[in-house]
């Protein structure tokens, strides 16, 4: 992956300029920096790498907050601040991997660190210093304002990186990777901001007390944020263990539910849908299948698309009416319950559930095939199978997406061919 490569490289010359240029001027005003780095370590220390992926995203606010804060910091208790961007650079990056010691950050989320923190203070830093601010600015109303339009520059800049660097792993358009970064700024995102913001200014005023006042409040939130997120994850096992009933009663194949969820999350994302919507298509193809658990017999290879309508309606609303005791979302069970339905009269969600289970029912019958799946996929357009879903899961599969396992293939990797065209 060229782009990835790239931004590592670019973000490793980055940090090693700012450290060689950093050790040859010596650290500027070394009690500040021990502050900032101790606070931005002490956040990388708390922060949650959440288990499974699920569209939850690692979470290390305080850090950033505190790496915004120095990267804008222009004087400490009425004091002018003398540290340049390098020392910035230099700070956040050695702070960051010490408050990652025994569970490091991926690549991407150290090297997008490095390239925002020296973004925002290669913006700031050098007014400050050359006193083009003025002091008439940086008194006035208009320096808070000012500070919020180099913030929000900075985290549009980190989107759009973000976005670049998921595209290049994933493989799917640029356009919904933006719009899915683009949704995560007012959240989490502008608690993160506004916190930079107000501690640089606070610590201009008050000095280094104000860091641990001010950054109390986002604390509180973050750990609010983990306990949401192991609810979260105590679901997410509940639905992991429903989509297995099945396959451990033998009413579906071994691994069918996961494929759907992959491939549905992947089709998904194809489409520009949300986090949320993401994670209701995930949860929903788990537990499809579930309503096939009140037949006598079950179904020839657990596949339902070549069952009657009325057969595969009643499996479905059967379904979710098992899937709503278990407190997931209405959204979910929704979902599981329209499987049936003609896909005029479907959520986007359910649509794109149903016609992944329907590829992989027939992709697994030695008969069919992947090419023949698409093929007659494409032929129920005009009813079960909305095109624009259809030809994503095309563009998915052409791309290489998950991989399809043939029945009775023992586990074995089944043969995926791709497309053109």
């Amino acid at each position: 992956m060229p782009l990835v490569r790239g931004v590592h490289a670019l973000a490793g010359v980055a940090a090693l300029g700012a450290l060689v240029w950093t050790a040859w001027c010596g650290v500027a005003q070394p009690q500040v920096a021990l502050a900032y780095g101790v606070l931005i370590a002490l956040g990388e220390a708390v922060r949650r790498r959440p288990a499974g992926a699920g569209g939850v995203r690692e979470t290390a606010p305080v850090g950033s907050a505190g790496t915004l804060a120095y990267a804008l910091l222009g004087e400490i208790g009425g004091e002018p601040a003398s540290h340049g961007a390098a020392q910035v650079v230099a700070v956040v990056l050695g702070a960051t991997l010490a408050g990652a010691v025994g569970r490091p950050p991926a690549l991407d989320r150290i090297a997008r660190r490095v390239l925002g923190a020296g973004f925002a203070a290669l913006c700031f830093q050098p007014l400050h210093a050359s006193g083009a601010l003025g002091p008439r600015l940086a008194h006035s109303p208009c320096y808070p304002l000012f500070l919020l339009l180099l913030l929000a520059l900075t985290a549009l800049c980190d989107a759009v990186l973000a976005a670049a660097l998921t595209r290049a792993r994933t493989g799917g358009p640029y356009g919904p990777a933006l719009r899915e970064e683009l949704r995560a700024l007012p959240g989490i995102g502008s608690a993160i901001g506004a916190t930079g913001v107000v501690l640089a200014l606070a610590v201009a005023v008050a000095g280094l007390w104000a860091l641990p006042v001010f950054c109390l409040p986002l604390l509180v939130t973050q750990l609010s944020v983990h306990r949401y997120e192991a609810v979260r994850a105590t679901r997410r096992q509940t639905v992991a263990s429903l989509a297995r009933a099945t396959e451990i009663a033998g009413y579906t194949p071994a691994g069918h539910a996961r494929r759907v969820a992959a491939l549905g999350r992947a089709v998904g994302r194809e489409l520009g849908l949300s986090v949320a919507d993401l994670a209701v298509v995930e949860e929903a193809a788990l537990m499809h299948d579930i309503g096939q658990l009140s037949l006598l017999e079950p179904v020839p290879a657990g596949a339902t698309e070549p069952l009657p309508a009325e057969e595969r309606r009643r499996i479905a609303l059967l379904g979710g009416a098992v899937v709503r005791q278990t407190g997931v979302p209405p959204e979910v069970a929704l979902v599981v319950e329209r499987q049936a339905d003609p896909y005029r009269d479907q959520p986007l969600t359910a649509r794109i559930v149903r016609t992944v289970n329907a590829y992989d029912d027939l992709a697994g019958d030695p008969a069919c095939g992947p090419l023949r799946a698409l093929e007659r996929l494409r032929l129920a357009t005009a009813h079960d199978h909305e095109p624009r879903v259809v030809e994503a899961l095309a563009r998915v599969l052409a791309r290489g997406g998950p991989h399809h396992r043939t029945r009775g293939s023992a586990g074995e990797p089944g043969l995926v061919r791709r497309t053109h065209g």
